[in-house]
């Protein structure tokens, strides 16, 4: 009977989240939460025209930088305008993360090693699909021109780098994480090394 309590008390602690492992859940909520405070990407466009640079920041929840220049500039190639309101993704990404937080919390409470690698996927799946809306408004934004644009150059597409750096006609854009997609960033690191980290516990103690 003994033994059998202290196996069960055994496979239960297994089950059971480190310290550093419910430590890190505050951590990633933390990271995640600058994305309130903090633009999440930016893209940065240089040309002879313009020496000192324009730019565009974007947030969970809005478009700040130079858009009004931009769009000015684009009317010429015939890119559509940039408008907020066009923006699903500002209502849906901000509502996935706050969930996203609400579950961080959920893990913590039960404490389970499970909760926090089904809780890490989420975040990827977050990631994963926010970087894949992203491009895909990059695409349409760059290859769908109006026709009676008053420049046009046939076989040519202004779609922005997703991240890095790309050339476009006179302009040289780069595209990378501004200070809150660092955090973001950060938190995807800080889940999957905690995820390793709990594995390898636990299979540690199995032994």
């Amino acid at each position: 009977m003994l033994m059998k309590c202290t196996a069960i008390i055994f496979l239960d602690r297994m089950k059971k989240l480190s310290v550093l492992g419910r430590i890190s859940i505050f951590l990633v909520i933390g990271c995640v939460a600058s994305l309130w405070f903090l633009p999440m990407w930016r893209i940065d466009l240089a040309a002879p025209q313009y020496p000192e640079g324009i730019f565009m920041e974007i947030w969970i929840n809005d478009i700040k930088g130079n858009v009004d220049v931009i769009n000015g500039l684009n009317h010429y190639i015939g890119m559509k305008t940039i408008h907020k309101e066009d923006f699903k993704e500002f209502i849906y990404i901000p509502i996935a993360l706050m969930v996203f937080c609400g579950l961080g919390l959920l893990v913590l409470l039960l404490n389970r090693k499970v909760g926090y690698y089904i809780w890490a996927l989420i975040f990827f799946a977050i990631a994963g699909v926010s970087m894949y809306n992203f491009w895909k408004w990059e695409y349409d934004y760059g290859h769908n021109l109006d026709p009676t644009a008053p420049i046009k150059v046939p076989g040519m597409a202004y779609q922005p780098p997703l991240i890095g750096y790309k050339k476009m006609l006179n302009f040289e854009a780069l595209s990378q994480p501004d200070v809150g997609g660092w955090f973001f960033i950060a938190a995807g690191i800080i889940v999957v090394g905690v995820s390793f980290y709990e594995w390898k516990q636990a299979k540690k103690q199995l032994k």
